[in-house]
């Protein structure tokens, strides 16, 4: 099943039987629309259909306007729309990154302080040179067993994880700052760390200080159950998917939060296109009432380190450099979802793709569909 959308976020309509000679931009639109819903329709679409399992939720927007392609199932009955909630997976980083930028703009922490300073528990001789900036921008060089294959098969508690950095040593000459390492571990303990500074639980903070400004109201933190699900209504759990594999069978329940981590705050976020539409367009057009939190969007998104001649890091974004553009992105992805965010800032064009199977290739999204949209 396929749908398919277009509105403004202005929440500006108007019907096409009033129009009898269409202006030169809007003529221009409707090309752009055309053109995206047939990238979609190339180059996503056959990846999302090709098992008949799970489904796919595209959103593009384009210079304030948005377009939703629908693919597929949410959970065997349910059709995919622009409202259901799929599991953010990585994508959360882009908002702890955001945390991080609006608390430096605001004087409330420095990029340069020790992490130590706010967990204190910290002690080993690695981990309390590494600092709050190292961290987000994933220069910090840890590389914890939750970080890479072979996946562990225990979850660990607090102390535990706090064991695990203190023991740290590098593995070939890591050192603070010097490498770009990805690790998954190093934003658990950025949470803790801004938790520690704010003294508030992290799915407060995100919604308090992003969300809400942003009026993004169908995102969610929520916390782990005994049942290992989100504790979320009834209504929100009915709107959440059932995971899939890449090969089509089920993993976990509708709203499963996966985490080796078994302490607050470790779980899964939950979002749907319409509302990260919201935050592609406050990235891209700067439309945000909080003129701080607009400049910490922009913040995130300055490449801060250098990989190669074409890749950089950001504050949990990455820079791609291609011939002829220059994306902003942040790929997520677990054994049963895959999430997607790309945006090219020159040309305010964006794309957010959320599917409920692993390794959906959001590659395509990024060497095919923004490259085109922006020529």
């Amino acid at each position: 099943m396929v749908s398919w959308h277009r509105t403004s976020l202005a929440g500006l309509i108007v019907p096409l039987a009033l129009w009898i000679a269409p202006a030169p931009d809007a003529v221009a639109d409707s090309d752009m629309d055309a053109r995206a819903r047939e990238l979609v329709t190339n180059h996503l679409a056959p990846a999302a259909t090709s098992s008949g399992a799970g489904g796919l939720a595209v959103a593009v927007y384009v210079d304030g306007h948005v377009q939703f392609f629908d693919y597929g199932q949410a959970d065997g009955n349910q059709a995919v729309t622009p409202d259901t909630l799929f599991n953010l997976a990585s994508l959360r980083k882009v908002f702890e990154a955001t945390l991080v930028a609006l608390g430096s703009l605001r004087g409330e922490l420095s990029l340069d302080d020790p992490v130590s300073k706010y967990v204190g528990e910290l002690h080993g001789d690695y981990i309390s040179r590494v600092t709050i900036g190292e961290l987000v921008t994933h220069t910090s060089g840890l590389l914890l067993a939750t970080d890479h294959p072979p996946w562990p098969n225990d979850s660990f508690t607090q102390a535990q994880f706090f064991d695990m950095l203190n023991a740290w040593t590098p593995q070939a000459g890591e050192q603070p700052g010097r490498q770009r390492i990805y690790t998954h571990a190093g934003y658990v303990l950025l949470q803790l760390a801004l938790e520690r500074r704010y003294g508030r639980p992290i799915h407060e903070l995100i919604e308090s200080r992003i969300l809400q400004p942003l009026g993004m109201h169908s995102t969610y933190l929520p916390e782990r159950g005994p049942d290992n699900r989100a504790v979320m209504p009834s209504e929100l759990l009915q709107e959440t998917v059932q995971g899939y594999s890449d090969q089509g069978m089920p993993i976990g329940p509708r709203g499963g939060q996966q985490s080796y981590y078994d302490f607050p705050g470790t779980g899964q976020m939950f979002s749907s296109t319409r509302d990260l539409a919201i935050l592609v367009a406050a990235c891209l057009d700067g439309n945000v009432t909080d003129p701080q939190l607009q400049e910490a969007l922009q913040m995130t998104q300055r490449e801060t380190f250098g990989v190669s001649a074409k890749f950089g890091q950001a504050m949990a974004w990455e820079n791609v450099h291609l011939d002829s553009v220059d994306i902003v992105d942040k790929p997520g992805g677990l054994n049963n979802a895959s999430a997607y965010i790309g945006f090219v800032p020159a040309r305010k064009i964006g794309i957010v793709l959320l599917a409920n199977r692993a390794n959906f290739p959001h590659e395509n999204a990024r060497y095919l569909v923004l490259p085109a949209l922006s020529r």
